[in-house]
């Protein structure tokens, strides 16, 4: 499996000699297992590990090599599964659950229609972080505001996307040859 040795040293890919000697040695002082407060041998190993090989030219650029190849090859994973039906079905299922959620606040509790971002983490069991993009989505799209409480409440505009998803699901009456319908 994969190190990626600039994460562990939290430096950037471009960190010089100087850079890569002082970032380890602060490191290694915070991780050692002497250190009563934070010593951890296990991270530790890891500092060390990365700093014997960035700290020498050659293994430096060998690993480079292998550095510049595993990140495509994440990128590439990420692009797959971002681009995957799976994923993008699933992104707009929470996008719609989002603005049900926020049309349901504001039809039973008009006097006070917003949801916080907590609140939505816990009805919709998602996790924050998977919330961030469908809520800039509906923000950008006008279908919902955040107030300056940070809290969310669907617009007009989100309430009428949100009519005009249901009459799309609901069941139709049969029509009538003149365009009526049964009642």
């Amino acid at each position: 499996m994969f190190v990626d040795h600039y994460e562990v040293l939290q430096i950037s890919p471009n960190a010089d000699q100087e850079t890569i000697h002082r970032v380890y040695r602060i490191q290694a002082q915070r991780f050692h297992p002497d250190n009563l407060e934070a010593g951890d041998a296990e991270a530790f190993r890891g500092v060390s590990e990365a700093y014997q090989i960035l700290s020498d030219p050659q293994r430096r650029a060998a690993y480079d090599v292998e550095h510049r190849k595993a990140r495509r090859r994440n990128s590439r994973d990420l692009l797959e599964q971002a681009s995957s039906a799976q994923s993008i079905d699933a992104e707009r299922r929470k996008r719609r659950d989002i603005l049900f959620l926020l049309y349901r606040k504001r039809l039973e509790h008009p006097d006070q229609p917003s949801i916080s971002l907590m609140e939505l983490e816990e009805f919709l069991a998602i996790p924050r972080e998977q919330l961030d993009f469908s809520l800039c989505f509906l923000k950008e799209s006008s279908y919902l505001v955040r107030t300056d409480s940070a809290r969310h409440t669907i617009t007009m505009k989100g309430a009428e996307w949100v009519e005009s998803a249901i009459e799309e699901t609901a069941p139709q009456a049969p029509r009538i040859s003149d365009g009526s319908r049964v009642a």
